[in-house]
């Protein structure tokens, strides 16, 4: 078996395809290939299907939960399609658990990353959509009772295909954002938990961002996050329809939010190596549960 890694922004997957899978990925396979000290190491697993010319993917985190949708994850499966000579610049659709999306590898930059734009589809601000509970309708400031000692949040529901929690802050403190990023992502109000951004205006067309992701935790960039975001900011009056740079602890993305919140994303990503498997490492992990 051969797994390629990407990275995106601070951001890494590792690429399998389909094909080559001697077995299913559980969960305990998962937490034991993405460990950075015993296994290959990475924010999660791309599992890339091509054949017949037409391109599938499901986006796996170190646990072993499923993502419907990765912005940075996509683009590391067009830079890795791109590899593989399998597209070049024009329009390809790339189909996830629950949508399609359309990407373009647009340019090649001085480093050898690759620019890439995503279609990330519509965002829905409706909680029913993100999969809150308490309400099903549009979840815009609403005050969230986090128990014990991390108060509240004001948050706002979105939904790209996979859910989010966006919670605007007039400065990002590291403490706050570590007591309360991570009980917003395991809330009971979330009926399959959420990714979570905690998100500074910076100007008219920019977002400063900290994101903790479902099924991993805090990282450093997150290509849907970045959309989340921009979108939300859009619907709630904070910043008008157009092209906003969101900066993130890994580096910056593109995203266009227009006035009926389609969402396109663009950045880089990358390919940095690709590396055979042996047998005993794949006999390994063959044997966990």
């Amino acid at each position: 078996m051969i797994i390629h890694k990407g990275v995106a922004l601070g951001n890494d997957y590792l690429v399998v395809d389909r094909a080559e899978l001697p077995w299913s990925l559980t969960p305990a396979r998962c937490a034991a290939i993405c460990d950075r000290n015993t296994g290959v190491g990475s924010d999660g697993i791309l599992i890339g299907d091509t054949a017949g010319g037409r391109f599938g993917l499901r986006i796996l985190n170190p646990d072993g939960s499923e993502a419907e949708k990765s912005g940075n994850g996509l683009r590391i499966f067009g830079a890795y399609l791109h590899g593989r000579s399998l597209v070049t610049g024009g329009w390809f659709t790339v189909t996830l658990v629950k949508d399609e999306v359309r990407m373009r590898v647009e340019r090649t930059l001085a480093d050898g990353s690759l620019m890439i734009r995503v279609e990330m589809g519509y965002a829905s601000f409706r909680g029913e959509d993100a999969g809150f509970l308490p309400v099903a309708e549009e979840v815009l400031d609403y005050g969230l009772d986090l128990g014990d000692d991390a108060g509240r949040a004001a948050i706002n529901t979105v939904s790209l295909a996979n859910p989010h929690c966006v919670v605007f802050v007039g400065e990002l403190v590291r403490e706050d954002f570590l007591r309360r990023a991570p009980r917003l992502c395991r809330h009971p109000a979330f009926r399959a938990g959420t990714n979570v951004q905690f998100v500074r205006v910076a100007g008219p067309a920019a977002l400063e961002v900290w994101i903790w992701e479902r099924g991993v935790g805090e990282t450093l960039a997150s290509g849907s996050s970045a959309c989340a975001a921009a979108a939300a900011a859009v619907r709630r009056g904070l910043l008008r329809p157009g092209s906003f740079e969101v900066r993130m602890r890994g580096g910056s993305a593109d995203v266009e939010i227009s006035d009926t919140h389609s969402v396109r994303l663009r950045g880089p990503a990358r390919m940095v190596f690709a590396a055979h498997i042996d047998a005993a490492q794949l006999a390994a992990w063959a044997s966990l549960d």
